[in-house]
C-alpha cells in the first residue's frame, strides 16, 4: 500500500509541474528534506515585462518501493511550474496534479525513468499525486503551495 502512496504523490507533482510560459532562471531544489521549495525569483519585486515567474520542481518516488514520494510538500511562485519526478523504485510511478481547475497527468515511468508535468498556476494550494493504479489512495500524494 505504501507503493500506491508514492505513485500518487509522484503523479500529483508532475501534474502541478505542467504549465505555460518560460523562465531562464534556475530553481533551487532539495529532495532530501520533507519539503521542497523551488522558485525563480524575479530580479526585483515586480517581474520585468515578458519575464515569467514560476518554478522547476524535482522530487522522487521512494526508492524502497513504498508508495510515497520523498516529500509531501512543495512550494513555488505563481507562473509556469514544472514538476519532474524520478523513479528509482522497481514499481512504476507517475506524477499528476490537480486543483483550481487544473487536472494534469504525466506518463507512468518505470525504474530509472522520469515523469513530468508543466502547468500555469495561480496562487493557491494544489495536490500532486501518483496516477498509477490506486497509489494516490494509498497515500502517494502531497500539497503544492503556490504564492
Amino acid at each position: 500500500m505504501n507503493r500506491i502512496a508514492v505513485l500518487a504523490a509522484v503523479a500529483c507533482v508532475a501534474l502541478i509541474a505542467t504549465g505555460c510560459g518560460s523562465s531562464n532562471k534556475k530553481a533551487s531544489t532539495n529532495t532530501t528534506s520533507s519539503s521542497v521549495t523551488a522558485a525563480n525569483p524575479p530580479s526585483s519585486t515586480t517581474p520585468p515585462q515578458g519575464k515569467a515567474t514560476g518554478a522547476s520542481l524535482k522530487l522522487s518516488a521512494d526508492p524502497s518501493g513504498a508508495l510515497k514520494f520523498t516529500t509531501s510538500s512543495l512550494s513555488a511562485k505563481s507562473g509556469k511550474v514544472t514538476i519532474t519526478m524520478s523513479n528509482p523504485s522497481s514499481v512504476p510511478h507517475g506524477i499528476a496534479g490537480e486543483g483550481s481547475g487544473i487536472d494534469k497527468k504525466g506518463k507512468s515511468a518505470g525504474q530509472g525513468g522520469t515523469s513530468a508535468i508543466a502547468v500555469a498556476l495561480k496562487p493557491g494550494k494544489y495536490t500532486f499525486y501518483c496516477p498509477v493504479d490506486a497509489h494516490r489512495q494509498a497515500g502517494m500524494k502531497g500539497t503544492l503551495t503556490v504564492k
